[in-house]
């Protein structure tokens, strides 16, 4: 398919990108029209005896995971009375459990529907609500989140039925050397709920599965969206649209079958359940799995198992360099690290570019679009950069207003329109409404993110379209603010906030954490100290006149720092006071 006909209605003006498209990769995707339990089905065909999970060095092979997948799919739709299109609950850590749960939920031609394990009973009931779910998988450690609702659902004949808890250690079959947490090496529990049962009983029923019925416009996985300002909203996958990203970050990135991705980013949320989770099945390769993020055990996994791409945050990166021994682990099989989420600062792209040799490949998705929509070149990356539009994705960036398609490098909403963007939100017309809109007879998601698009088409990340200080009329963009903190030696960790200001109307506060070695020289380094450098790093109006100190920064389930609730504490710390709290004598923008 030529240029024009795989985007025919973008011009030149609208496709800059074109210029800088990676060498000998298509514009457009032919995508499998498949079930995505046919990816299991082939890998499982092609490399029986390969390790397709590494779990604390215990190695599950493609034959043995599908043989498990499907008599737990056989469970499901036998013992809990699953069928086609209904949703079931999926609610574990990153474990050879939680993938062989999903690819069960998948071959029972029902919906997957993964939850942040960091949820308690009363969110997780808004998800047995809304997604009207009866099953749900569960990980040991969270059934006791589960168990009041299992039953109450059973007393009342609605809502949760059946559970199957899962222990971790069931999968721990071999001896380790490495650093195994408390909650995956905890033995099995007896389980006395009625409508609980054991994962080890489940497989040991040894049911079989009906043959397949859904088809690529199917509903797939129903991932729920982080519900900032309101009840999370489920986005409406199909087969067809998630199976556009199993296959696009493998062709962009030009992933093999011998390809070892380190599986660490929590598969609930898309980012690592497309890349490091379903990329790497349909690939035939192998993951290595980590619950939770150790820089000691991922370190010393790249090493033993020549761990050829990571994706992880930048968060994640900073720790790992931080580690007082890096320079001891054997780093030379990884050839891609990358991730996104939050801008990689520049100072740690370097740092990571002169210990491996690689560039952090940023990229750019959401929930709505099952991962990624942008992702940087990997023979020209820029930094602190989403990217350009891959494979058959028309992103523009317009007036959030009018609509009204925004000139190179002016401020304006990114919209989207793909293969990878859902259908929907589940239940929620008035969501759909607010968030679609109709542009040259295509529909485009509105992402809510404000950015600029330069001349040669890259995407830049200014902040979310909310996420602005307004100081005497001067607007500055957090995330700007925190990719120069960085630069700053004592600094790990930053976020950027606005503090209600009497004279300013808003003003910046920075919210630090400090690196180890600082924290352990009290007075060394002083809010006042990075309030004056910040001066001297950065335009007066944008330097913060507020330095805060804490111990850590709060995180999202998948790691994200957590900037509205430094935000709304500031907030509520001002009305409690009924007073802005900060006032200055200078006359300083």
């Amino acid at each position: 398919m030529s240029e024009l006909q795989s985007a025919p209605h973008q011009g030149p003006h609208r496709a800059p990108h074109r210029a800088v498209w990676p060498p000998g990769l298509p514009h457009h995707l032919a995508l499998p029209e498949t079930h995505l339990f046919h990816n299991v089905e082939v890998s499982a065909q092609r490399f029986p005896d390969k390790p397709y999970l590494i779990f604390y060095d215990t190695q599950i092979s493609y034959a043995r995971f599908k043989d498990e997948a499907e008599r737990l799919a056989g469970y499901l739709q036998q013992a809990c009375g699953v069928k086609r299109g209904d949703r079931v609950l999926l609610f574990m850590q990153n474990s050879p459990q939680f993938v062989l749960a999903y690819y069960a939920i998948l071959r029972a031609d029902a919906v997957v529907v993964p939850v942040n394990p960091m949820n308690l009973s009363e969110e997780l009931q808004h998800y047995v609500q809304d997604a009207q779910a009866s099953v749900i998988l569960a990980a040991q450690e969270l059934f006791p989140q589960v168990q009041p609702l299992l039953h109450a659902g059973r007393a009342s004949g609605q809502g949760l039925q059946h559970a199957i808890v899962a222990t971790y250690s069931d999968y721990l079959e071999v001896p380790t050397d490495l650093r195994v947490p408390d909650v995956v090496t905890a033995p099995r529990q007896a389980l006395n709920e009625p409508g609980a049962v054991t994962w080890s009983h489940a497989l040991s029923q040894s049911h079989q599965p009906a043959p397949m019925c859904a088809g690529p416009d199917d509903l797939a996985v129903l991932p729920y969206t982080s519900g900032t300002t309101s009840h999370p909203k489920g986005c409406m996958h199909t087969h067809r649209s998630v199976m556009y990203n199993v296959v696009a970050r493998g062709v962009w990135l030009g992933s093999q079958p011998e390809s070892v991705q380190l599986a660490v980013l929590p598969f609930f949320h898309v980012t690592g359940m497309q890349n490091a989770m379903n990329g790497t099945l349909y690939l035939g390769a192998t993951a290595v799995l980590l619950p939770r993020w150790d820089r000691e055990v991922a370190l010393q996994c790249i090493a033993r198992y020549k761990v050829t791409g990571a994706q992880m945050i930048s968060t994640m990166v900073v720790d790992m360099l931080n580690h007082p021994r890096i320079d001891e682990f054997d780093l030379r099989s990884l050839n891609s690290i990358g991730g996104g989420g939050a801008a990689m600062p520049e100072a740690i792209a370097t740092k990571l570019k002169a210990l491996t040799g690689l560039d952090y490949i940023e990229g750019y998705g959401m929930s709505e679009t099952m991962a990624a929509t942008h992702v940087n070149p990997v023979h020209r990356p820029m930094k602190q950069c989403l990217g350009i539009p891959i494979f058959d994705v028309d992103a523009r960036v317009v007036d959030p207003l009018t609509f009204e398609d925004l000139p190179p490098n002016e401020v304006g909403e990114i919209i989207v329109s793909g293969p990878q963007v859902m259908k929907g939100y589940w239940r929620n017309p008035q969501a759909d409404e607010e968030s679609f809109i109709e542009r040259d007879d295509k529909r485009f998601l509105r992402t809510g993110d404000l950015a600029r698009v330069d001349e040669h088409g890259y995407f830049f990340m200014v902040d979310r379209l909310k996420r602005m200080i307004n100081a005497s009329g001067f607007k500055v963009w957090p995330a700007e603010v925190e990719a120069l903190m960085y630069h700053h030696p004592a600094i790990q960790e930053v976020c950027v906030i606005a503090a209600p200001d009497e004279k300013r109307g808003e003003t910046v506060k920075a919210v630090v954490v400090l690196k180890p070695d600082q924290q352990a020289l009290p007075g060394q380094i002083t809010e006042q100290t990075i309030i004056d450098w910040a001066h001297t790093h950065m335009a007066a109006y944008k330097a913060p006149r507020i330095v805060q100190f804490v111990a850590q920064l709060p995180r999202s389930g998948t790691g994200k720092i957590q900037w509205r609730t430094l935000q709304d504490q500031e907030h509520n710390h001002a009305r409690a006071t009924d007073k802005a709290p900060h006032k200055h004598k200078d006359t300083m923008p």
